[in-house]
């Protein structure tokens, strides 16, 4: 099973208001719930001034993204690397708008929202009243974000890989799928008459010598044995 687990970085909060745009994405394909190490990264032009509370967040600059092509210019190579697969996003309100803003700027169709597996909304059902932010679930976790001093996409993607595996269960799910499978075959065995059962090597029941003249020594003391009756 294939997912991508996206983040993004942007110059606000909303992109219908203030003309705000996506200066970065971040993303990492996972197969069966675990990172492959194929991923795709990209800084993106805004063609726009930074915001300086966004500067802050993810410290990225007007004059360095302006180095960097536009979300048009790399729309195809991000669209190849996620697919038609599931999208792993923190807060996934939130990105989806902003990519699907992007697209519709330069005519190309939304992406679906039900694509989206939002790891908050899973936080939150698991751990009603905790705090669901990436943070919070780093620690709750025990995810090293030593290297984390600022927001960035793809730091920020591969933290969240290790949080969505968490929340589904560790590494566990792969364990149980296997388990079902066995279990699955096992069944369909069953139905088929083709069950398998192990063949054991023959036991021996005969006494030895040394057995059978202990035995009839024992009976040789016993009053009217019933060993000894006819």
């Amino acid at each position: 099973m294939r997912e991508i687990v996206l983040d993004t970085e942007t110059t606000g909060l909303d992109p219908l208001k203030g003309g705000h745009r996506v200066v970065e994405i971040g993303c990492l394909e996972l197969v069966n719930h675990l990172p492959t190490g194929a991923k795709f990264h990209t800084y993106l032009n805004p063609e726009r001034d930074m915001p300086e509370e966004a500067f802050r967040v993810h410290g990225l600059s007007s004059d360095f993204l302006a180095k960097h092509p536009t979300f048009a210019q790399r729309v195809d190579e991000f669209l190849a690397f996620i697919g038609e697969d599931k999208l792993v996003i923190h807060n996934a309100e939130f990105d989806m708008r902003f990519v699907n803003a992007e697209l519709a700027r330069i005519g190309r169709p939304a992406l679906p929202r039900d694509r989206a597996v939002d790891t908050m909304r899973m936080a939150q059902r698991k751990y009603p009243g905790a705090q669901a932010s990436l943070d919070a679930l780093c620690r709750r976790f025990d995810i090293d974000t030593s290297a984390r001093t600022l927001h960035g996409a793809l730091l920020d993607a591969t933290l969240l890989a290790d949080v969505y595996l968490e929340l589904i269960g560790g590494r566990e799910p792969g364990f149980e799928l296997a388990a079902g499978a066995r279990a699955a075959a096992a069944a369909q065995r069953r139905l088929s008459g083709a069950v398998e059962r192990s063949v054991r090597a023959l036991r021996p029941h005969a006494p030895s010598p040394e057995e059978a003249a202990a035995h009839a020594a024992l009976v040789a003391t016993i009053k009217d044995a019933i060993w000894s009756r006819p």
